[in-house]
């Protein structure tokens, strides 16, 4: 079964940063495919399995219970390889964020879901979904802290400020949150969020290159055909689910859309561990969400765009799914 995926370079930068403190190498590797081939070996990526081997290998080694923002803030431009390369030649941030979503996945677990909105003159991005085999706060820490980094970098601005959103409570090294991000930071929120004026969108770039842009794009695009060809069968019910928004159709049909009869795809989820209904539901939860923290839409509207005729039955899946009560998101 194709496994989860990071990028090689975020692994080397991890390795860099132990050793640079004075850690030896083997014991950063141990329990991975690369102590025994060295880093000779590595590829362009390297699996989900390793990566969180050698995260788990860290935070024992160096005792820093901030190791996802320290990490975060080392993976720059250069270190998101050519998607890095096509955002430098982008004609504003709006331009980098498109593709940022189109592409995202080239530098994450496919199972990562983000989404972009604008709302009272900010520009939101949203992980309305994450992989649930990570510690949630050190996939937050690293990929928020990498996103200001990537910002602050694109924009020449060290004095860019954004507003973090974190759902979970303040961890023990909280104080180091504020030093990097500033004071605009909350722990116990519904969902992870940044945001930043939204103003900044229309920022020109100063290395634009539209030639270059379109050269770049196709190399990512080709490389997250390779990644898409090799995907679980639950991701890719996931992706189709995710375009199907509002449809929300019977297995059978999910089934036939990606070319496998309905035995064979229950079959192949059952081998992954899941379940349609299990990633119906977790779509259905998501789209329910972003309604909620979005939009002022009723909540029997809301039942309605996400499957139920009952808000009642609404509320009661909503509680199953994730936990919370709808009024929660909303503050009510």
């Amino acid at each position: 079964m194709p496994r989860a995926s990071a990028p090689a370079q975020y692994a080397l930068i991890l390795i860099d940063m132990v050793e640079g403190q004075g850690h030896p190498r083997d014991r950063l590797l141990a329990g991975t495919s690369l102590a025994a081939s060295g880093l000779t070996g590595i590829g362009a990526r390297v699996s989900e399995e390793d990566f969180s081997r050698l995260v788990s290998n860290a935070f024992d080694i160096t005792g820093d219970n901030a190791l996802g923002l320290h990490l975060g803030l080392r993976l720059n431009l250069s270190a998101h390889a050519v998607l890095g390369q096509a955002f430098m030649t982008c004609r504003d941030l709006n331009q980098v964020m498109e593709l940022f979503l189109r592409y995202y996945h080239l530098l994450s677990s496919p199972m990562l879901h983000l989404e972009q909105d604008v709302i009272d003159d900010r520009c939101v991005l949203t992980t309305v979904s994450a992989p649930r085999e990570e510690p949630v706060e050190f996939a937050s820490e690293m990929m928020y802290a990498a996103i200001f980094n990537t910002l602050r970098g694109l924009l020449g601005r060290n004095d860019l400020e954004l507003r973090v959103e974190l759902p979970y409570p303040p961890p023990g090294h909280e104080q180091v949150y504020y030093d990097v991000f500033g004071e605009d930071v909350h722990f116990n929120c519904a969902l992870g969020r940044i945001s930043f004026d939204a103003a900044l969108l229309d920022t020109p770039l100063p290395l634009s290159n539209p030639a270059l842009r379109s050269l770049y794009e196709e190399e990512c695009a080709r490389l997250l055909a390779d990644l898409e060809e090799s995907a679980s069968v639950a991701e890719q019910t996931l992706r189709l689910l995710r375009k199907l928004e509002g449809q929300y159709p019977q297995m059978p049909r999910v089934a036939q859309m990606l070319n496998f009869s309905p035995r064979t795809y229950r079959r192949r989820l059952e081998q992954e561990g899941t379940s349609y209904q299990l990633m119906l539901d977790r779509v259905r939860a998501e789209h329910a969400t972003r309604y909620l923290q979005n939009s002022r839409l009723p909540l029997s509207t809301i039942a309605y765009l996400v499957g139920f005729n009952d808000a009642s039955n609404f509320r009661r899946a909503y509680q199953k799914w994730t936990g919370r009560a709808p009024r929660e998101l909303r503050g009510e």
